[in-house]
């Protein structure tokens, strides 16, 4: 009866009104916001669409920003792209074409894949993986790509391991309060490592579980050999 109420546990009932958006210090979130991103900067990895206008020689439909964070163009050869805007990239690339002789070049950036953004989940998830995210998703939408926390799961021991110029550096979560609004729920960065903790308790019982039909398997055989 135990193991049948321990699945079936109900979501933690949110609290009416504005959720929590302060980070809280005493568990490392320091470092995390609840805001997204007002404008997007091009990452290595990402992938790019470059259209000059009534110039197809001189467009891709798609080209990805190599890790030293150029892009290779027609006539203009390897050139930054990375920490830029796409407006940015745009007015560039507008005024390197002008400058190698095209006249009153057009051109139109857009970012086809945020390939950059990929956030590794694993720890007591259904699904642990490596998944790609859209600028400005939030740590509950990672745990959802990995389907959510198992039962054998510790929601609220929630790790997010994540790069700073001091090294990496861990922050705590507890996912019940995330989906009841009484914390924080941050903003995704690249990179970010979540690792969903494991209740030891319900390991043990989750193993027993699937040694049960085993153990009835040896006993029926013992008995028929009686």
């Amino acid at each position: 009866m135990t193991i049948a109420l321990a699945g079936c546990a109900s979501t933690p009932e949110p609290v009416i009104g504005p959720s929590v958006v302060q980070p809280r210090a005493d568990l490392g979130q320091s470092g995390y916001s609840h805001q997204r991103p007002t404008s997007y900067v091009l990452r290595p990895s990402d992938q790019i669409a470059v259209t000059v206008f009534r110039e197809p020689d001189f467009s891709l439909e798609k080209v990805r920003i190599g890790v030293e964070g150029n892009v290779s163009l027609p006539m203009l050869g390897s050139i930054p792209a990375a920490g830029m805007t796409a407006k940015q990239f745009e007015q560039d690339v507008t005024r390197r074409l002008a400058a190698v002789g095209l006249k009153s070049p057009l051109v139109s950036v857009n970012i086809t894949e945020y390939a950059s953004h990929l956030v590794t989940v694993e720890g007591a998830v259904e699904t642990p993986g490596v998944y790609t995210f859209q600028p400005g998703a939030r740590l509950s939408s990672a745990i959802a790509l990995a389907r959510g926390p198992k039962r054998t799961a510790n929601t609220k021991q929630v790790a997010v391991f994540r790069e700073s110029p001091e090294g990496i550096m861990v922050a705590k979560f507890d996912y019940g309060q995330i989906r009841q609004g009484t914390m924080l729920d941050p903003v995704l960065q690249p990179g970010d490592r979540v690792v969903m903790g494991t209740d030891g308790l319900s390991v043990f019982w989750e193993d027993l579980l699937k040694a049960l039909p085993a153990f009835g398997v040896f006993a029926v055989a013992g008995l028929n050999n009686n």
